[in-house]
């Protein structure tokens, strides 16, 4: 009699029970998290909800129609009986985009040269360099600001502006305008007025940029074709600069210049471009602290490229210049991008610290009129989906950007 043989099982065929099986735990485990944490927003927003019925204070988003009761400096076209939507939400946002942009300016133009010039061979660049670096970003940004705006302006050295005390004038040489006013409270400097067909030259300035691209195209056809030297940006910007010039006479320059001047009442400046103390201050202090995270930046992704590369264009002949325009920095960009995208994130949020100079941007905006009296729930809200849509808006901005420089693989 032959005896039965049992052939046992592989382990990988056993299952375990559910309370042993690491899968089902898992999910158990995210299903318990998610259940607790949704809990714990209802019941927060379920408490909110409560004790704002129980005081009276409404949740809708009905406030934005009722008038600001206040005024905004510097805006004349809005008075205390705008209403917050469009007119306030409109003027904060505009001075919010308006001081990211220039931050950004001049934090990637600053932060740039800076960076480069931290693995300068000339000692003095270097180590002033690293002594920007090293002190403006070990300081708090809201320092930083407070500095400018008191150090600078209120308790600088530019007088204040009225009737008895006219603002600091720098002339134009061999004539009557100004090519700049300061003031410890405004600053005015040329600008560009409108007058004449505006639309007609849009037109063909559009029509100028095709040409441009049209003539960008032929020039790298031909470096491809012949191995002539293609010179695009000199062709493509002779292209731009002719047919915008007679464009510009042919619509009977629709632009000007405007220079600024003080008013007859000496409180104000009419013409150019005039800014209050607070953008500056704020702009300034953000771009110029930006610019020590950005030179950093930039540093690490020169370092990052393989010295290969330098050996290579010393070996060509290469000039310090060309040696960067053409080979390090193109390989750096692609480095870089990715960690300055969250500089310019921090940047426009870090605008919201405006309101220790009284720049009037969306938060001290949005702050002065709950202040007011208006319910602070919806307004709230619709600052932070304000600030969610400027994180959205750069951040697909500089990942296109991104994408572009990227070396695609086969």
């Amino acid at each position: 009699m032959t005896a039965a043989k049992v052939t046992p099982s592989s382990p990988s065929q056993q299952t375990p029970p559910p309370w042993r099986d690491v899968r089902v735990l898992r999910i158990v485990g995210q299903v318990v998290a998610v259940v607790a944490v949704f809990g714990a927003l209802y019941w927060l927003f379920n408490n909110l909800i409560t004790n704002l019925n129980d005081s009276g204070i409404p949740i809708d988003f009905g406030v934005f129609n009722q008038p600001t009761n206040f005024s905004i400096r510097d805006d004349p076209g809005f008075d205390d009986r705008s209403p917050l939507f469009p007119n306030l939400l409109w003027v904060g946002i505009k001075n919010t985009a308006i001081s990211t942009i220039f931050g950004i300016l001049i934090a990637l133009t600053l932060g740039t040269l800076v960076g480069i010039g931290r693995l300068s061979s000339n000692w003095l660049v270097s180590k002033l360099s690293l002594l920007y670096v090293e002190g403006l970003r070990n300081i708090p940004v809201l320092v930083l600001i407070t500095f400018f705006g008191f150090a600078v302006f209120t308790f600088g050295p530019f007088p204040p502006f009225n009737p008895s005390s006219p603002p600091i004038s720098i002339g134009l040489p061999f004539s009557d305008s100004n090519l700049a006013l300061l003031s410890n409270d405004r600053w005015g400097v040329p600008s560009i007025a409108t007058d004449g067909a505006t639309g007609l030259f849009w037109i063909l300035m559009l029509a100028a940029l095709a040409a441009t691209v049209a003539v960008w195209r032929w020039r790298t056809s031909v470096n491809i074709k012949t191995g002539a030297p293609h010179r695009r940006v000199l062709f493509a910007l002779g292209t731009l600069l002719g047919i915008g010039i007679i464009a510009f006479l042919i619509t009977g320059t629709p632009y000007r210049m405007s220079w600024p001047a003080v008013s007859e009442s000496g409180r104000r400046i009419d013409g150019g471009f005039s800014t209050n103390a607070g953008w500056i201050s704020l702009t300034v202090a953000l771009g110029l602290y930006t610019a020590s995270h950005v030179a950093e930046i930039v540093r690490g992704s020169i370092q990052a490229v393989a010295k290969g590369q330098s050996e290579a264009s010393n070996a060509l002949a290469l000039s310090g210049f060309q040696r960067y325009r053409f080979v390090v920095l193109p390989q750096a960009l692609r480095i870089a991008i990715p960690p300055t995208i969250n500089q310019f994130l921090n940047l426009t949020k870090n605008t919201s610290l405006g309101v220790v100079v009284a720049y009037p941007e969306i938060t001290s905006l949005i702050r002065t009129a709950i202040g007011n009296g208006k319910p602070a729930v919806p307004l709230l809200a619709v600052l932070m989906a304000i600030y969610l849509g400027f994180s959205f808006f750069w951040s697909i901005m500089l990942n296109i950007v991104n994408r572009r420089f990227q070396l695609v693989g086969r």
